[in-house]
């Protein structure tokens, strides 16, 4: 069953000229549980350090307030441009390190898994500066995990900062907490708000399909009062938002008289750990890396290896990487815009040399704005449902255009010296080079043009 062309094609990040594919299902496995070499190379710093600049951002803002109309506003109004220009600066860095990460990976599946789980529990920011933490969030909350259980994710990203930010969390009050009592004394009304509930349910664990009901959702939003941010996005767990008395979620009660963040994580491990979770799980990983329509053997296998082991991850991938329809010869899935850019330039060769010293309007202009024509702008998803699976979202005449674009740009604009069109058509899609491919190859008149035709050939744009 095992190939390692397809095994670097639909589970890396595609083929390289310079780095050896793997050479078996034990070596993709074992890659997941080696030392972490691409984060340490392409580092991304983790979100407690990212929030300094945020807690920075936030004292200049306050001293602009303050000091409006004296000598020292205009000192403040400097810092506050200073820590956003650099925000930003690293927000490009995160970019870059995170492409850097998939084009000179020997562990291809690791990055492909960073990037499924990050979508999975999609968070960014919403205000000022804040919308550059979605690198440090995942650094922090999805990397750690991937390899390990579910549960544990879940509960890293649910009670994450960036996520209760993300989701409202902060505005969710207990109807019969000591802060919604007091703020009707006043002639206020504090209430919840169900975002995290509802998406944790639906997205994260059970699915949409999932046997909840609305009481559930209430019961779990009541449950995840207490859970807030200060002003400087850091956790924070209030008593006094939290609802009194226990709440009921799928039939089981959790919490009591004193509210406690012990509760909401005992509700989170009931919740990875139901069967309706390893459904959803296992059916969304194959649609990911298989196909739009999976083989329905092949998610049952992958579903009960979930349940067999408590939700540990590891074990799912195995049942998926051993599973023969896995490994049907004829790709069934079009890259995501991320993963054609990324192996595009891991095909070029083109890799740290080349991205290191480009200049920021360059990265901008030949990366990261062609992603959001090819309707993937870098981390920013519509909506908490992450990146459309289904194939007919990125087939559309727009789309493609914009992948064309790319390919008669890019390659020239990052590398000057091309390679012959025949030996990037070998190097790009090994023994699946059809014909017609080899031959457009062959008879282009110029490298970029050639090159070009590879990179939006069909063979080139499935895995």
């Amino acid at each position: 069953m095992f190939d390692p062309e397809i095994a670097e094609i639909r589970f890396g990040t595609g083929l390289s000229p310079a780095l050896a594919a793997p050479r078996s299902v034990q070596d993709m496995l074992a890659g997941l549980t080696a030392p972490d070499d691409m984060a340490q190379r392409f580092p991304i710093e983790p979100y407690d350090r990212f929030r300094k600049r945020i807690t920075d951002f936030n004292a200049a803002r306050r001293g602009i307030r303050r000091n409006r109309g004296t000598e020292a506003e205009a000192e403040f109004q400097a810092q506050r441009k200073t820590i956003s220009r650099s925000a930003r600066a690293a927000y490009g860095d995160f970019f870059r390190n995170s492409l850097l990460r998939r084009i000179e990976s020997t562990t291809g599946l690791r990055e492909r898994l960073a990037f499924f789980w990050e979508d999975h529990f999609t968070a960014h920011g919403k205000v000022m500066i804040a919308r550059y933490a979605t690198s440090p969030y995942t650094e922090e909350a999805i990397r750690p995990h991937i390899a390990g259980r579910f549960e544990d994710m879940l509960i890293a990203a649910v009670t994450h900062p960036l996520m209760l930010h993300y989701l409202d969390q902060m505005q969710s009050v207990g109807p019969g907490s000591t802060l919604a009592q007091k703020a009707a004394r006043k002639g206020n009304t504090r209430g919840l708000n169900e975002n995290l509930a509802r998406e944790v349910l639906e997205l994260h664990t059970l699915g949409v399909s999932g046997q909840y009901q609305q009481a559930d959702v209430t019961q779990l939003a009541e449950l995840f009062t207490g859970m807030t941010l200060d002003r400087s996005l850091a956790f924070e767990f209030e008593n006094s938002r939290a609802e009194p008395g226990a709440e009921t979620v799928l039939g089981r009660s959790y919490g009591g008289k004193a509210a406690d963040l012990a509760d909401i994580t005992a509700a989170l491990r009931d919740l990875a750990r139901h069967p309706a979770t390893a459904e959803h799980i296992a059916q969304k990983l194959a649609r990911h890396f298989v196909a739009d329509s999976p083989d329905a053997e092949l998610v049952d296998a992958m579903r009960r290896a979930y349940l067999a082991n408590d939700g540990a991850l590891m074990p799912v991938y195995e049942a998926m990487l051993t599973h023969p329809a896995s490994w049907q010869p004829d790709a069934q899935n079009v890259k995501l815009p991320v993963d054609f850019v990324a192996s595009g330039l891991r095909a070029l060769g083109i890799g740290e040399k080349t991205l290191a010293r480009t200049r920021e309007k360059t990265l901008r202009d030949v990366l990261y704005l062609p992603l959001q024509i090819m309707g993937q702008p870098w981390q920013k998803p519509i909506g908490p449902d992450g990146w459309p699976e289904n194939n007919s979202h990125w087939i559309t005449p727009q789309f493609l255009a914009a992948r064309l674009q790319w390919a008669l740009l890019a390659p020239q604009t990052l590398r000057r010296d091309l390679p012959d069109p025949r030996d990037f058509a070998q190097a790009a899609l090994g023994r699946r080079l059809p014909p017609e491919v080899a031959f457009a190859a062959k008879a282009a008149e110029n490298r970029w043009e050639g090159v070009a035709l590879v990179l939006t050939a069909p063979a080139f744009q499935r895995q």
